[in-house]
């Protein structure tokens, strides 16, 4: 073996013993809420199909019903054939634009490959040199590369620690042309959420340019699942609202909400958008029939609701800790060799639980991360506490 490979091998021999090895698999999809890996069925935990609308055999029978009836170029594409500023954009992408714009009452709408695309492509392209971006230290590791990107400095606050963060604008705000203010609006590996009002008010008071990555809120939160920002009444004060297609909506991409400037601007300098082929013709056909969907799914909302909290309930009452809540459930174990096998043996048991490990989340902190979806029923997640509470008396 070369000198470069041998090299790589000793440093995966290192990942394996700290028990941060990973690997990609072959699963195979199944209907409801259950996928399959080596011909066995699992109930799938490990999923952000929310909503249950990727696995939902019937939505997906009647989307492509249409191919009877339409121009199958034209919507059922399977590519785009170059990018958005060549020839990539359609139609398509103008009217899914336009309802969002409506959907969220915001000027406009500017749909990206995904969020990865979105939060490495926004910052870089508006935070100058002159410029501050203040984040919670959970933000998400794409907003973290986006920050690294920018040429603005970054400071950090405590995790939902908003007197941190008023300290932090207090000392800094004079010093900077403009200041941005960056949060998750639910946290994708602990469940909690921020205090949107809390913020606004900060930005307001600060006069800075705010930035929430809603990923994991829209369609599932809210009445008519805007996100968490709707819950709190707050969407119009939001500069930079972020959401992805690839979680609740059962597909790909992601979109930013914002003003017109905004929106040119980035499309003139966001590197992720500009240099990337567009979404296929079917991505974007499929996301405008599920967002017809999704403003009315006001049952499957709740019923996620309900099951998580139920979850989490029995899994207190079983002595493990949890935290957060939404239906982003942790369960935090610390070592993370002990939390693989612990994954591995929920798996023996029918269950498809991720260990969750540094860098993902802080050391210390590895975990289980169980992500409820309205495709599953109570009776399928009531037994998971009890196996837990087994396996790890197993001596994993």
């Amino acid at each position: 073996m070369d000198p470069f490979n041998t090299m790589l091998s000793k440093r995966l021999e290192s990942i394996k013993k700290e028990g941060l090895y990973r690997r990609t698999l072959p699963f195979a999809h199944r209907e409801s809420a259950y996928i399959s890996f080596q011909g066995k069925k699992y109930l799938n935990l490990s999923s952000n199909d929310y909503l249950g609308l990727a696995s939902n055999k019937k939505l997906l029978l009647d989307f492509y019903k249409q191919l009877e009836k339409t121009n199958c170029l034209e919507k059922f594409s399977p590519g785009a054939g170059a990018s958005r500023l060549m020839t990539g954009n359609s139609k398509l992408y103008q009217d899914l634009e336009d309802q969002l714009a409506s959907l969220y009452k915001r000027e406009r709408c500017l749909i990206f490959n995904s969020g990865y695309h979105i939060n490495i492509g926004i910052l870089p392209s508006l935070a100058s040199k002159k410029d501050l971006i203040v984040a919670d230290k959970l933000c998400h590791a794409s907003l973290i590369d986006g920050m690294r990107l920018s040429r603005a400095d970054v400071l950090r606050y405590r995790h939902n620690d908003y007197d941190h963060l008023e300290e932090i604008l207090r000392k800094k705000r004079t010093a900077y042309e403009q200041v941005f203010i960056v949060t998750e609006s639910i946290f994708s590996m602990d469940g909690d959420t921020a205090d949107l009002r809390k913020i606004v008010a900060l930005k307001k008071e600060y006069a800075g340019t705010l930035l929430v990555d809603e990923a994991h809120a829209v369609g599932v939160t809210g009445e008519k699942g805007l996100g968490l920002s709707e819950e709190h009444k707050v969407v119009s004060d939001i500069d930079l609202f972020v959401g992805t297609f690839g979680k609740a909506y059962g597909s790909q991409g992601g979109f930013t909400v914002c003003s017109v400037p905004v929106a040119e601007y980035l499309i003139n300098t966001s590197r992720s958008l500009i240099f990337t082929t567009g979404l296929p013709p079917v991505t974007l056909h499929w996301l405008s029939f599920v967002l017809k969907q999704i403003k009315s799914m006001h049952d499957a909302r709740k019923k996620v609701r309900v099951l998580a909290q139920k979850l989490r309930d029995s899994l207190r009452e079983e002595g493990l800790q949890t935290d957060g809540s939404t239906h982003i459930i942790p369960v935090l174990i610390g070592d993370s060799q002990k939390t693989f096998n612990l994954a591995q043996a929920l798996q023996k048991r029918g269950y498809w639980v991720t260990a969750v490990r540094p860098p993902t989340v802080p050391a210390g902190t590895a975990r289980l991360r169980l992500s409820i979806s309205a495709a599953m029923q109570w009776q399928e997640l009531a037994d998971l506490p009890g196996h837990i509470v087994d396996c790890l008396g197993e001596n994993i």
